[in-house]
């Protein structure tokens, strides 16, 4: 039964006036959230702070950073208003900082909901809003309802919210998603829909980031395999369960910290040659697996091709895991990202416009200690050269015509505690240079316009298409910040010079339509794979995603017909016929050079590539 209204109040004033709230007054979880909230320095009447809302260039940064938790929740989100009409409500996802992301419901309730910032780019951390479903349910990492006068701030005493933790395979939060509506209309069962919603996008999350990997899928029934309620794990080629969902780790009786370090044979009567087995010639059967507990299980394993044959190399599942289509090159890089991301060590990522420095970037500083903390990114390139003085460092209340009467902290201090990425690092003028370097030497800001020094801590990445050494030896980019910067040096390969092209390709479009099996045409698949792709990655993602919009409804085969003109004409063959001899010639030979750099100058193999003997690669090499 709930405590009423007075007594929460009543409740609350006590807390705010002993510090402490009276013994078995409220439930002990919103009790733990008042007292943060009050050390937060909240006041119950006060009005939140207005700096807890994002800019819009920050709100795209976050939208970016949870583009899949986005694409697997938005349907979900659409389900479950349909499933409230008339009930002046409202669905929220919120990212793993408390940032709102996407918002659906009543129009009349949403006019509400604004007024109270109830909208994207908003935070509702504790700190800032004090005890609210999204930022208790962050805290708590649980499931939790706050009703009416249970919200610290009173001014949020009208809402009746139910929330729910998002839970990624190695067990990171992600996020949260939230039903908020009028106290009034108080629905019993919210709760118990937010948690299930929950569970089924963390079903849809597992599945599409390991769909490569050796999956699992269990349940008491054998009927209950493929719905929200079953448990999924997630094995490593040599049969550690690296990856699970909730109800996974349940059903054996592990917990998050237990991922990575328990083989499947410690927890179940079955071996991984018996997993993979199955997968190869018997892939839609459902048989019983005995737990070492006792417990007996229905089990129905999955695994693509290439893991059913031979299993492949499976690194923890972690962002940088996330983005490995296969490509040797780029999985050295993750690697060595990887054995560097929370260490002093900056990061510098070298590759063509395009190749994907940034997701990059973002992936190493999801897959390291400080992923909870904010990751701010600045193009270089893109500000104005007055405005990025301003922009990096902060400046000082009425430092300059148009700024702000409060000033601005800049760009480097909100990175304190994350991560700060520099894209095209290259194109920093040479007095920003400077500044950076000592920076990056004393660990300290000081804004423009003068104000005290402010001490910063953060992970330096940063990423450029120039060669930085050949800059420095011409005295276009300051040798000393070059050698501050290249701690690690990484580089991406153009998406040419990529081996896993159709395996990315699938990545890419289960990214752009998850769940919906689409794919490019054989023949076309072909033809892209052996285009020259000038614009890398975001070039072939633009395309791609154009494509999928020119597919009907009913359509799951990109071809021909789906694809710009221009790109049609690029990739049709060209005639030899009109070609000089020399043309040819050198044709030929480049034809030849692409082959044994692919196969790492072994002949045989780059004549089977060409199809070619032997003796004629070794004659036009002469």
């Amino acid at each position: 039964m709930r405590t009423t209204t007075p007594a929460l109040r009543q409740a609350r004033m006590h807390l705010i006036e002993y510090g402490e709230c009276p013994p078995g007054a409220i439930d002990e979880r919103l009790a733990r959230s008042w007292r943060r909230s009050v050390a937060a320095g909240l006041q119950p009447a006060a009005r939140p702070c207005d700096t807890d809302h994002t800019s819009g260039s920050r709100l795209n940064d976050a939208l970016a950073r949870s583009h899949q938790l986005l694409a697997h929740s938005r349907p979900i989100m659409e389900y479950l208003f349909e499933l409230m009409p008339d009930s002046q409500s409202m669905v929220i996802l919120a990212d793993q900082t408390g940032t709102l992301l996407h918002t659906t419901g009543e129009a009349a309730f949403l006019g509400k909901a604004e007024r109270v910032a109830l909208t994207p780019g908003a935070s509702w951390l504790e700190q800032h809003r004090g005890t609210n479903a999204i930022g208790t349910a962050l805290a708590e990492a649980s499931c939790i309802e706050i009703h009416g006068a249970e919200h610290f701030f009173e001014r949020n005493g009208f809402l009746t919210c139910a929330a729910a933790p998002i839970m990624a395979a190695d067990g990171e939060l992600l996020g949260i998603i939230d039903i908020s509506g009028d106290q009034r209309s108080q629905n019993p069962h919210t709760l118990g829909l937010v948690s299930t919603a929950a569970r089924m996008i963390e079903n849809q999350l597992v599945i599409n980031s390991c769909r490569h990997c050796l999956r699992v899928h269990l349940h008491a029934r054998a009927e209950g395999i493929g719905t929200f309620a079953e448990g999924i794990i997630v094995l490593s080629d040599v049969g550690n369960i690296v990856g699970a969902n909730r109800n996974g780790l349940a059903q054996l009786q592990l917990v998050a910290h237990d991922l990575g370090k328990t083989r499947i044979e410690q927890v179940a009567d079955i071996r991984l040659d018996d997993l993979l087995s199955r997968a190869r010639h018997r892939p839609d059967m459902i048989t019983p697996v005995y737990l070492h507990n006792g417990v007996m299980l229905y089990a129905r394993v999955y695994a693509d091709k290439s893991v059913a044959s031979q299993p492949a190399p499976i690194v923890a599942v972690d962002a940088l895991a996330r983005l490995d289509a296969g490509d040797t090159r780029w999985r050295s890089a993750s690697d060595k990202a990887r054995r560097i991301a929370g260490k002093p060590i900056p990061l510098l990522i070298q590759g063509e416009s395009g190749v994907g420095k940034e997701l990059f970037a973002r992936a190493t500083h999801d897959s390291g200690p400080r992923r909870n903390a904010p990751f701010v990114a600045i193009n270089c390139a893109a500000l104005p050269e007055n405005l990025i003085e301003a922009e990096l460092f902060g400046y000082a209340p009425g430092a300059f015509t148009g700024a702000q009467r409060t000033g601005s902290p800049g760009r480097l201090r909100e990175a304190h505690g994350g991560t700060l990425f520099l894209d095209e690092i290259g194109d920093m003028p040479l007095a920003m240079q400077t500044r950076l370097l000592r920076v990056l030497q004393e660990r300290q800001v000081t804004p423009v316009g003068g104000g005290r020094a402010v001490e910063v801590d953060f992970s330096l990445i940063c990423a450029t298409h120039h060669n930085l050494r050949a800059e420095s030896e011409k005295g276009l980019f300051r040798s000393d910040l070059y050698y501050r910067i290249n701690g690690l040096t990484v580089q991406l390969p153009s998406l040419r010079e990529r081996s896993d092209f159709h395996a990315l390709t699938d990545r890419l479009l289960a990214e752009l339509c998850p769940g919906a099996q689409i794919r490019l045409a054989p023949d076309l698949l072909e033809k892209m794979s052996r285009h020259s792709w000038p614009g890398n990655l975001r070039q072939y993602v633009s395309v791609l995603r154009t494509a999928v919009a020119m597919l009907d409804i009913h359509e799951t085969r990109i071809e021909r017909e789906h694809l710009p003109d221009d790109l049609l004409e690029e990739l049709q063959p060209v005639s030899t016929a009109s070609l000089p001899q020399q043309k040819l010639e050198d044709m030929s030979m480049l034809a030849i050079q692409a082959a044994l750099k692919e196969n790492q100058g072994n002949v045989s193999a780059a004549a089977r590539q060409l199809g070619v003997s032997r003796q004629t690669l070794y004659r036009k090499l002469k």
